[in-house]
């Protein structure tokens, strides 16, 4: 179900934020807020079977908790289910002007991903934005300093 934040007005230019959320922390929160700055925010919320298909671990928190925390931030328009790492159905369906993620996603499992909504997104002129990773956080830092 797709749920409007209702403390937002949802007007174009749209901004599409893929995150995974294990743990909400400072560095999502940057990313968002730059989004923020470019329009109405979309998060693109990837379900535990996705977050698995690629990091190879569960997360700690289930997908219905972490839409609660996402859903109740205020620059937050919308939150969509992500089933799997792919980013294009989303983009296309609504257009979006821009994609915003952290740098990090330039190498690793995600790169694939990143490549195709580039080529996707240049069909009607989006744009991706990476945001430079803020260091020393991650859910999987969280994790590690945890155990």
């Amino acid at each position: 179900m797709i749920k409007k934040n209702k403390n937002f007005s949802f007007k174009r230019p749209y901004v599409l934020v893929p995150l995974c959320v294990d743990f909400l922390h400072h560095g999502h929160i940057n990313i968002l807020l730059k989004a923020k700055k470019l329009g109405s925010v979309i998060v693109a919320l990837m379900t535990d079977e996705a977050i698995l298909s690629y990091k190879k671990k569960k997360p700690l928190i289930e997908y219905k908790n972490r839409k609660k925390m996402i859903q109740h931030i205020d620059c937050v328009s919308l939150v969509i289910r992500l089933n799997k790492l792919d980013f294009n159905g989303i983009a296309k369906k609504y257009k979006v002007e821009f994609l915003v993620h952290g740098d990090d996603w330039q190498k690793g499992p995600q790169k694939l991903a990143r490549l195709k909504v580039i080529e996707t997104m240049n069909k009607w002129k989006g744009k991706v934005i990476d945001v430079p990773y803020t260091k020393k956080i991650s859910s999987s830092y969280i994790k590690k300093k945890i155990n």
